[in-house]
């Protein structure tokens, strides 16, 4: 089981056509800031050591790992040190593994931060493979991304293994029935016991939050004044909160694709509903179909399918819960709704083969039968940043509400509501982000009108929250997970104008939809 609609990177969804979570920060901004200067020398408690603050990175050429071959010659990896427990900063501490491609032209603004979301996605397998779409940024930005703590090569998390995690695929993510209610809720306490079994101190240490901090210790490290940053998805909140916490290092901000940071996990679980249904809307009806009964039909065939999985040719069953994350996946790009019609149409006559294969690219299923570990690392970072945990009467209390909004996402996202952080070892710590940023530079936040993971209300909702003069909006008329490298000329143009000289928009401005 795991959150159904992740806030996901546009790394992974890219790989398709090859591929929520609340944060938060505790204090107000200025008193976050560290001692008056842009070197982070004291938490707002404590000062850092000098072992951390005067760490140099050594760089060396990416080795191959186990989930991704070597990238080219132009990229560097490093290992930061950052401390486990930011309120003891000269205690433990973890590593973070970074990746990098050095500025190309002779005109270096300094280095450009990407997080590509989730929480959970990796930084160092996903920068190569993102290069491309940004290449006129690498011309005068070092292009830095990392695994976050609690990812890929920075501690991550594995809390349950692959046979655990397909056995897990069984479980009914809408219960019938009180055996159903049981299993369902003691599915998420194995994985929570997992996931305290495998990460023991570390498991109160990957918030969002946390997160920020090390990013202020690696924009020292890099050597840069202010903190250059490219956050997509659930990046818009980390960077959000990073302004929050030290408004007077923001540099120049991109925030594409943008989490509501005034929805608690009820909320945002709603707001999904209501993306996901929008862009299920717009795609029937580009294939000629009435919104309303292309939706019915589909949820006839959930309905179905919880009662009778279907076959496949690989031998495995198509369950509810991979029918339901195989008809979620293509709707994260418009060039992928082909497969979804497809995949629809293959498992309308009975074999569940095409819609399997869409739901294991969502869920980094391999041919082996090995997983990708993103979404447990997403799961133990928002259920640490997560402080609501609905019950599983409050849930189902929420359910009719759910239902209306959408037949098909709403029933998942409503019961996950429940299920996601059920039996938690560790308590969650916000009810939602705060983001506010008073005296920071620009922030550029981008909505995407058809987003169906992140929808566009909500960059409205973060760029009121960062403040008068500090958030600014940028709308595009469009479809898909974010806007920025997904064809319009008016958004890559106006955010390369952005990064690139400074040139910040009047805040509201529409980019429309090519035509």
């Amino acid at each position: 089981m795991g959150r159904f609609v992740r806030w996901a990177a546009a790394t992974a969804a890219a790989a398709l056509l090859a591929a929520g979570c609340s944060g938060g920060t505790s204090g107000g901004g200025e008193g976050e800031q560290w001692s008056g200067s842009a070197r982070p020398t004291t938490t707002g408690a404590k000062a850092l050591p000098a072992a951390l603050t005067s760490q140099k990175l050594d760089w060396e050429r990416c080795k191959a790992t186990a989930n991704a071959s070597a990238p080219g010659r132009d990229w560097q990896c490093a290992t930061l040190k950052v401390p486990l427990d930011w309120s003891k900063p000269d205690g433990g501490t973890i590593d973070l593994a970074l990746i990098r491609s050095k500025a190309r032209g002779g005109d270096r603004i300094g280095s450009l931060l990407f997080n590509f979301g989730g929480p959970g996605a990796s930084g160092v397998t996903g920068m190569p493979g993102y290069a491309a779409t940004v290449s006129l940024l690498r011309e005068r930005y070092d292009l830095v991304s990392w695994d976050p703590r609690g990812v890929g090569a920075s501690e991550g998390v594995r809390c349950r293994s692959d046979k655990e995690t397909q056995a897990a695929e069984a479980v009914d993510p809408t219960p019938d029935t009180p055996a159903e209610e049981r299993a369902y809720l003691r599915d998420a306490t194995d994985f929570a016991r997992g996931c305290a079994k495998d990460m023991g101190d570390l498991l109160a240490h990957v918030s969002t939050t946390d997160t920020a901090r090390d990013m202020d210790l690696m924009r020292h490290i890099l050597g840069d004044d202010r903190l250059h940053y490219f956050g997509i998805s659930y990046g818009t909140e980390l960077g959000g909160v990073y302004a929050h916490l030290f408004p007077k290092n923001v540099g120049r901000l991109v925030l594409d694709a943008v989490v509501d940071p005034g929805a608690d996990t009820v909320d945002h679980r709603k707001n999904q509903a209501r993306g996901f249904q929008r862009a299920l809307d717009n795609y029937l009806e580009s294939t000629g179909q009435d919104p309303g009964q292309g939706t019915r039909r589909i949820a006839d065939l959930l309905d179905r399918i919880d009662k009778d999985p279907l076959d496949t040719y690989s031998g495995r069953k198509l369950t509810q819960v991979l029918a339901f994350t195989g008809i979620v996946w293509p709707l994260y790009r418009q060039d992928s709704w082909p497969s979804l019609t497809s995949a629809l149409d293959t498992a309308e006559q009975g074999d569940g083969s095409e819609l399997l294969a869409l739901a294991d690219g969502y869920n980094e299923r391999d041919s082996s039968g090995r997983y990708g570990m993103l979404p447990q690392s997403q799961r133990v970072i928002s259920c640490l940043d997560d402080k609501q945990r609905p019950t599983l009467a409050q849930a189902k209390r929420l359910l009719p509400e759910f239902e209306r909004i959408s037949p098909v996402f709403g029933p998942f996202l409503g019961w996950d509501a429940a299920g996601w952080c059920h039996d938690w070892p560790v308590p969650g710590q916000y009810e939602t982000p705060e983001v506010s940023a008073s005296g920071a530079a620009p922030v550029l936040v981008i909505g995407n009108t058809g987003d169906p993971a992140t929808p566009y209300e909500g960059a409205r909702r973060m760029a009121d929250e960062l403040g008068k003069g500090v958030g600014v909006e940028l709308t595009w008329k469009g479809e898909g997970h974010g806007a920025y490298g997904n064809g319009s000329d008016c958004v890559d143009g106006t955010v390369n104008a952005y990064l690139l000289k400074g040139t910040v928009p009047r805040d509201g401005t529409v980019c429309a939809r090519a035509q």
